[in-house]
């Protein structure tokens, strides 16, 4: 770690969309000592965490907001459509900023590489221009260029696929053989263990010159077929039969470099060993929610 919280002064902050990156993020936050706040639309408890409980895309709901050091901005809409990610990522990332009485010094924008387009496997950081070739990769940029025309220290986390406890629906399409992959063909995917995304903001409040923009991604992109070959080895179960790619996420290699410049290191390099790991241990969840 390059400077600790009181060296920096962020000793309060507000998770904003305390899900499962988020409420690891509030949780490792409050065990370094940090006055924490979380916001839900729900009802939570627990972690030695001030729970709040609002929605971004009803300002109503935002009034007595505390003064906070720090925003993190990792909420997610309940709908995969244009008008709900607009809701969160765009109204309510406004809705929120103009609720806090005092602007925050640093402020954390988790967004995604969904941002990206199509790039034949080749390396992606984040001097690569965007092409979204989704509305939800169109919406994160409009949402990534408000930040910055703000004056709230305002850091862009663009991050890769999320695995991690809870997140089994991959094991559960390889052992019932739904899952395919493109053999041989170099597509590529780009991971980052849920722990790992957590670790990685708490880090990034802490940097004391960041970038505007990170790649929060794991050190090793893996083709899937060789990444899905070796978790259905894992499983015992049937290797996935030869089939398309993911459709409209682009082919890429996601780099870790600037993240890793900064001093930041992957519990997780590896996704292959972060599926086993995953499959030894029990489920690890976020704060306990009521």
């Amino acid at each position: 770690m390059l400077a600790t919280s009181h060296e920096q002064g962020y000793e309060t902050v507000l998770v904003a969309g305390a899900g499962d990156v988020g409420g690891r993020l509030a949780a490792r936050l409050a065990e370094q000592g940090r006055r924490v706040f979380a916001l839900r639309r729900g009802d939570a408890s627990g972690g030695g965490i001030h729970w709040l409980r609002g929605d971004l895309t009803r300002p109503a709901t935002l009034t007595g907001m505390p003064r906070v050091d720090a925003l993190v901005f990792a909420a997610a809409p309940d709908a995969r459509d244009e008008a709900a990610y607009r809701a969160i990522y765009v109204d309510g990332l406004r809705h929120l900023v103009e609720a806090l009485p005092e602007p925050p010094k640093r402020t954390l924008f988790v967004s995604s590489s969904a941002v990206y387009g199509e790039h034949a496997g080749g390396w992606v950081d984040e001097d690569t221009a965007p092409a979204p070739p989704g509305f939800n990769g169109r919406v994160l940029i409009e949402a990534e260029r408000w930040l910055a025309a703000q004056a709230i220290g305002g850091i862009v986390v663009r991050l890769a696929g999320l695995y991690g406890p809870g997140r089994t629906q991959l094991f559960e399409r390889l052992r019932e053989g739904k899952a395919v992959v493109p053999r041989g063909q170099g597509v590529y995917a780009n991971r980052i263990h849920v722990d790992d995304a957590a670790a990685a903001l708490a880090f990034l409040l802490d940097v004391p010159e960041p970038a505007p923009l990170y790649l929060g991604v794991d050190d090793t992109p893996l083709p899937i077929d060789v990444l899905y070959d070796h978790i259905a080895g894992l499983l015992d179960a049937p290797i996935p039969p030869e089939g398309p790619g993911p459709a409209g996420i682009g082919n890429k290699r996601l780099s870790n470099a600037r993240l890793r410049a900064a001093g930041f290191r992957c519990a997780w390099p590896d996704a292959r060993d972060g599926y086993a790991a995953l499959l030894r241990s029990p489920i690890r969840s976020a704060p306990t929610l009521r």
